[in-house]
């Protein structure tokens, strides 16, 4: 008789576990493992490009009618702009209620922080267009590989039956690139282990603690998030209950905890999607890319709370009319920001220099980026999968 194999989720759970214990007992010397989460990482990166690539271009293909990849291309749009603007919304009234910068003593440490380039609008939508398509794939320009593949792909379903060989080589890509996905995921567990072990050693206790308002209000605005934003489009739109789409995407929202990169989980995301939730691959193929580039839900929520922090701890005010703005910039900003750790700094520098707030600010919650980095990235990557889920549902997949 054949042993019971532990599910890979569990398996990833264990090593989670035990990454946290190693972390905080061995502190420093836990250090030596870091290259196997590194490695853990690289892989998955690796996926990213192919994955993406071939995937759109099927997907769209597959959708076929161009008014289909229009109309699908709408709901999905609409659905994270809305959730966005919603999670932000969540973070301010966190920020509010728990004024978590009140009080505060700012050190020296914010002058030194050099705040990094943030993107314009007009920078974010000539951005979208590839003047090199080679060059978009080498340099990972996620939202180029993304609307060249779109081309690529309706292009394909015009040139008839010539342009068929073109998908078919593309549909086997992806399915290759899908085997390989469930390869990489084998040595998960050793990369979770690693990666918050060596997480754990650098943030411990000593670094949360003073901060732990912040920290409280992200992590109870994702849970909210979650509670209320997806289960409520799920419970309507799809009809299933929240249970059911929690446990199906599991795996992926453990592995975006851990990873801190919506990009990485975007292969386990993808499968999950299709096999526990049974979204199409004409669906997910096509959903799931762009909401790795840009549905920032987790992120969004995060400026709200961090933008109000760090006005209250430099003791200054923000009226209905700036936290309007907040929610306006974080949802526009989120397009053109990469599902990549630590790119959320980068999204609240736009939002404080928006609403005039110092941007010196950053530097206040850097310190503690990479632990609120997990949380939401966690809610990025299940909104990803909840709009996925509701654009199959009324798109009249059975799900």
């Amino acid at each position: 008789m054949s042993e019971k194999k532990i599910p890979l989720i569990w398996q990833i759970g264990i090593g989670f576990v035990l990454g946290i214990a190693a972390g905080a007992m061995l502190g420093e010397k836990i250090q030596w493992v870091e290259p196997v989460g590194r490695i853990f990482i690289v892989l998955l990166q690796m996926l990213i490009v192919p994955l993406v690539f071939s995937s759109l271009v099927v997907g769209a293909a597959s959708i076929g009618d161009p008014r289909d990849l229009g109309r699908i291309g709408i709901k999905t749009v609409v659905l994270y702009l809305l959730t966005t603007a919603i999670a932000i919304t969540i973070g301010l009234l966190l920020g509010n209620v728990l004024q978590p910068g009140v009080g505060m003593a700012i050190g020296g440490g914010a002058a030194e922080f050099k705040a990094p380039a943030a993107p314009d609008i007009k920078s974010v939508i000539l951005g979208l267009f590839p003047s090199n398509a080679l060059r978009a794939a080498v340099e990972g320009n996620m939202l180029q590989i993304i609307v060249f593949a779109l081309f690529l792909g309706v292009a394909a379903v015009f040139a008839g039956e010539k342009g068929k060989p073109l998908v078919n080589f593309f549909d086997s890509l992806a399915e290759t690139m899908y085997k390989l996905t469930g390869m990489v995921m084998k040595i998960a567990p050793y990369g979770v282990f690693a990666l918050i072990a060596v997480t754990v050693s650098k943030y411990g206790v000593s670094v949360l603690a003073p901060f732990a308002k912040v920290i409280l209000a992200v992590y109870a605005g994702c849970i909210i998030h979650v509670l209320l934003v997806y289960s409520g489009l799920i419970s309507i739109f799809v009809r299933k209950s929240p249970f059911w789409f929690l446990r199906g995407i599991r795996e992926a929202a453990l592995t975006a905890f851990v990873t801190r990169s919506s990009a990485a989980t975007l292969p386990i995301t993808m499968r999950n999607t299709q096999e526990n939730l049974g979204v199409s691959e004409k669906v997910s193929s096509f959903v799931l890319p762009l909401g790795a580039t840009i549905n920032m839900d987790g992120t969004a929520l995060y400026q709200g709370v961090c933008a109000l922090f760090v006005a209250q701890a430099y003791g200054l005010s923000l009226g209905m009319g700036a936290q309007l703005s907040i929610i306006l910039t974080a949802t526009l900003a989120s397009i053109g920001t990469a599902g990549v750790p630590g790119a959320g700094l980068i999204m609240l520098t736009l939002v404080l220099t928006a609403v005039g707030l110092p941007v010196e600010g950053v530097a206040l919650v850097a310190g503690i980026d990479a632990v609120l980095d997990m949380a939401r990235t966690c809610v990025n990557i299940v909104g990803d999968s909840c709009v996925a889920t509701v654009v199959a549902a009324t798109e009249g997949e059975k799900l």
